[in-house]
């Protein structure tokens, strides 16, 4: 019957756990996860206004855009850069956290729209016309790649692309192939570098981004007054494993599905959304009541406040309290969720709940700003356009 959750067999509800053993981060506060730790912590958004946005071109837009820097030798298109420096710091934080790499290393890069500055800068300034070795940085295998042979993996390596559902999706991918033997070890990485003013100007005319105002004004997820979401960029990557002496977070299981609906608008009825974290809850073998906070997508979008409401008070009665970063981050599409999951692990290992803080009448159970980590088990919900509904369900290690 619609809205119920079937059985599901024991191979379902036993998932191996895995943990996060290691984190990087390119975001729009800057370069490491160190920049964006003290960036959520500062409770200032990560947005600047950038010449050349609107309808005309002709005005400044407030997005989050991850600025110069990175490592030159590892290219010159600053995407490139950004996946590889992230790939690095979380491969050295998981080595210096006790992590080995097993026989079987593979590679998961959640994306969607890949190197957008370099594609218009080939069609718009080169007019089609490139050195192969300059071409073939715009392929979205060649990051994939270029991290593996760097680190002399050989597992699978590939993309995963759900909207802005494909870092979840990429970490639930990542625990499949290590439950089957496919992997030993999955490094994922998560990246978005898009906030271009053609890239920005669809989703504004649409009604669903903001990018004439100041982010914690124009985005208030769970607030009054909230007109959509602001654009940010980022690259995360993560090393989940099960060996590991000290990792971040257990990833203790997580579900996928989608709505059937519409190419931009969610389900109505929500029923796919409830049916998506239901189904998580019972891979992870966790009862609605024990989770402690929801890690919500956090949009700012009608459409998306009115299903994490309706989803909290449907299945947890209204009981975690809920974080939403994206104003002060921005919405970092195909890397939106990977930030989210950097913000939750490393408030595990040091003991704080970041979200940002309140700036209208807001829900009840919103955090405001920063809050002390009391233990718990999070769920981290992703929302991606097409109906791509995901969840995960993080837990604290020990």
């Amino acid at each position: 019957m619609p809205g119920t959750i079937p059985d599901l067999n024991t191979a379902e509800q036993h998932q191996d756990h895995m943990t996060i053993a290691g984190i990087g981060a390119v975001t729009g506060y800057g370069w490491g996860r160190e920049a964006l730790w003290e960036g959520l912590l500062s409770g200032k958004h990560a947005a600047r206004p950038y010449p050349g946005y609107g309808p005309e071109r002709d005005r400044h837009g407030w997005v989050a855009r991850v600025p110069e820097g990175g490592d030159p030798e590892a290219g010159p298109a600053l995407y490139g850069r950004a996946v590889q420096e992230s790939v690095r710091e979380a491969v050295a934080d998981a080595r210096a956290r006790g992590w080995r790499p097993g026989r079987t290393v593979g590679l998961l890069h959640a994306i969607v729209l890949g190197n957008v500055y370099e594609w218009r800068d080939f069609y718009v300034v080169d007019h089609g016309q490139r050195r192969s070795r300059d071409y073939l940085r715009l392929l979205p295998s060649t990051p994939n790649a270029m991290i593996m042979r760097e680190f002399g993996f050989h597992g699978p390596a590939m993309n995963a692309t759900a909207a802005c559902s494909s870092a979840n999706v990429a970490l639930l991918t990542a625990q499949m192939w290590m439950a089957q033997g496919v992997a030993d070890d999955v490094i994922v990485v998560a990246s978005d570098l898009s906030a271009t003013p053609d890239m920005v100007q669809p989703f504004v005319a649409v009604g669903a981004a903001i990018d004439d105002d100041e982010p914690l004004s124009a985005c208030r997820p769970f607030q009054q007054g909230s007109r959509g979401f602001c654009f940010g960029e980022a690259s995360t990557a993560f090393v989940v494993t099960r060996e590991a002496a000290r990792p971040y977070a257990a990833v203790l299981g997580g579900a996928m599905t989608n709505d059937g609906y519409h190419v931009i608008s969610v389900e109505p009825s929500h029923e796919q959304i409830f049916e998506c974290v239901r189904r998580a809850l019972v891979s992870a073998d966790v009862r609605p009541e024990e989770v402690a906070y929801l890690n919500s997508h956090g949009s700012g979008t009608q459409q998306c406040d009115d299903a994490e409401t309706a989803l909290l008070a449907r299945l947890f009665d209204d009981r975690p309290q809920v974080t939403a970063t994206k104003p002060l981050t921005g919405h970092c599409q195909a890397a939106s969720a990977g930030v989210e999951v950097a913000a939750t692990a490393l408030g595990y290992d040091r003991g704080i709940v970041v979200s940002s803080p309140i700036v209208a009448a807001a829900h009840p159970r919103l955090v405001d700003g920063t809050t002390p980590y009391n233990g718990g088990i999070t769920v981290k919900t992703a929302l991606g356009m097409g109906g791509n509904n995901s969840a995960l369900v993080l837990g604290p290690v020990g």
